[in-house]
């Protein structure tokens, strides 16, 4: 991990068209800008995580209901 110190209103710059602008700075939390093309997908960690997470739900739920039903269809 690169940890960097910027200060309000510096930038990092990652590759050759993404741009980091730190824009505020309060007591317990960092705004920032970020400046990319569209096709570069931008989206929060834990936000991503928690998609995650309910697609595994979801997807263990359908295999269990499907096994239910098999051995629903194999008692009648």
């Amino acid at each position: 991990m690169l940890i960097l110190t910027r200060k309000r209103d510096e930038s990092i710059i990652i590759g050759d068209d993404v741009e980091i602008v730190i824009s505020d700075i309060s007591e317990d939390k960092v705004k920032i800008g970020i400046i990319a093309p569209k096709h570069v997908k931008v989206f929060r960690k834990e936000l991503l995580e928690e998609v995650k997470e309910e697609n595994i739900k979801s997807a263990l739920s359908k295999d269990i209901a499907a096994e239910k039903l098999k051995e629903y269809v194999k008692k009648e």
